[in-house]
């Protein structure tokens, strides 16, 4: 027989509370996650990790867990659909911009042909307007 003490139940979560660390795994447990953290946690539960082993590892709640997931999940369908929509607007902005620069070419050739005329009459030539 060992003569180590028997495990005191609740010591572990005492220790973790005391240093701020998960024994064992060397994690940090409390505090802020930056938020690349939390994405690459989030990826192991999708991947299919399971939920409560990774809420032991790394000593967060399954619901701040499922929270991170689902706020993820939301912000990339959100980031899907603003794709599609930037993508329209940034082709009418571009066809706008082709048309303004047409529109500007042309008046400056109609006040050009304009100014010949004026200079030379015998040159008369009018278009469409």
């Amino acid at each position: 027989m060992s003569n180590s003490k028997p495990a005191v139940p609740g010591a572990a979560e005492g220790a973790r509370r005391a240093t701020g660390e998960d024994p064992g795994t060397g994690r940090r447990g409390a505090g802020r996650w930056s938020a690349k953290r939390k994405m690459a946690v989030v990826l192991e539960l999708l991947r299919g990790e399971d939920l409560e082993s990774l809420s032991r590892k790394y000593a967060v709640t399954a619901a701040t867990l499922s929270a991170w997931r689902d706020a993820f999940l939301a912000s990339g369908e959100a980031g899907l659909k603003i794709r599609d929509e930037d993508l329209v607007d940034d082709q009418g902005r571009r066809m706008k911009s082709v048309i303004a620069d047409l529109t500007m070419a042309n008046e400056l050739l109609r006040e050009r042909i304009q100014q010949l005329e004026n200079a030379h009459p015998s040159l008369k030539w009018r278009s469409k307007r």
